[in-house]
């Protein structure tokens, strides 16, 4: 519990500052290497059936590859510090939880798009916002390119925040660098295009899996949220778009926190989007009561920390009673 608190302030207080060494990204380094020999592997069939075959094995061994090593090495790390000293590995402990925490970085890369509309205009925002989604940005007008920012921060509420929490909570470091690593192998090679399709199914039908449960504690806990943030933010309304549109995308956990965001500040979001220059059909997720703000990208982080502060109180409330037990 201390390393859990220490490494949830941690992540508060530094975010992701650039130039840090970060294990997300040597974990995103294995997997630009891995995919890009195993994709060439499965390219040299001369038969399209064999072609696709190929990619949906390799694509599962580079999972298995990426979990492995990437949960053998923090296991390995973790076994050493604490039996060098147990002081020693509370600390490696926190900086490790600390690293699977996105709160703070998902705050800071979403206000550069708030602070470039405001400062520079629509070219900046789109160029900022490029860094966080994964749709084309370049024909965005402003409204689009706000609700791209505040899509992204209501959806990672849970992947990026509330998810890595439960599974520290559960097991730890290593089971937080366990979901970390499903995770970023399904935002890196997760898309529904000729190149991926077949090759990050495995990747992402396991992450499908590994949010199935975090997505739907944080909507919940997102509504809970909204009762204590004032009149900007609609706790009934959050409820009644949570309920009728949380399916409203082809993900079964994307539209559970976003649904809840849009009902919250009254904004209609999602709608067809540009991936790889073609446009893909979605089902509008929330009513518009009011025009989208540039402030909405303010108002959704007010609810992701406020969503992040919620669940932190609630683990530390179990551990408590538990021990009390």
């Amino acid at each position: 519990m201390t390393a859990f608190l220490a490494g949830f302030v941690l992540d508060l207080l530094l975010g992701d500052p650039i130039g840090w060494p970060h294990p997300i990204r040597w974990i995103g380094n294995l997997i630009s290497f891995l995919s890009k020999q195993f994709l060439e592997v499965a390219d040299r069939s001369l038969d399209i059936e064999t072609v696709f075959a190929r990619k949906r094995r390799l694509g599962l061994l580079m999972v298995i590859i990426v979990i492995t090593i990437s949960v053998g090495i923090c296991f390995l790390i973790l076994y050493f510090a604490y039996t060098l000293n147990s002081i020693f590995g509370i600390i490696i402990e926190a900086v490790i939880t600390y690293y699977c925490i996105a709160a703070k970085s998902l705050y800071t890369e979403s206000m550069k798009v708030y602070t470039a509309l405001k400062e520079e205009g629509l070219e900046a925002g789109r160029r900022a916002v490029s860094m966080i989604v994964g749709r084309d940005t370049a024909s965005l007008d402003e409204d689009g390119v706000i609700k791209a920012a505040v899509e992204t921060v209501a959806e990672n509420t849970s992947d990026g925040v509330i998810a890595p929490l439960l599974y520290l909570a559960i097991g730890g470091p290593v089971l937080g660098i366990a979901y970390k690593a499903i995770n970023t192998m399904d935002s890196m090679v997760g898309y529904k295009n000729d190149k991926y399709m077949d090759f990050g199914r495995a990747a992402a039908k396991l992450d499908d899996i590994v949010n199935f449960v975090p997505a739907r504690i944080s909507a919940w806990l997102m509504i809970l949220a909204c009762a204590f943030l004032g009149k900007d933010y609609s706790m009934r309304n959050a409820y009644r778009i949570f309920k009728r549109d949380r399916f409203n995308h082809a993900s079964p956990n994307s539209a559970q926190t976003e649904s809840v965001c849009a009902g919250a500040l009254g904004l209609q979001l999602a709608g067809p989007a540009s991936y790889f220059g073609k446009v893909v059909e979605k089902k509008y997720i929330g009513d518009r009561l009011r025009p989208i703000s540039d402030e909405d990208i303010k108002r959704a982080n007010i609810l992701m920390f406020a969503t992040e502060i919620i669940f932190e109180v609630l683990i530390c409330m179990v551990v408590i009673f538990i021990e009390i037990a």
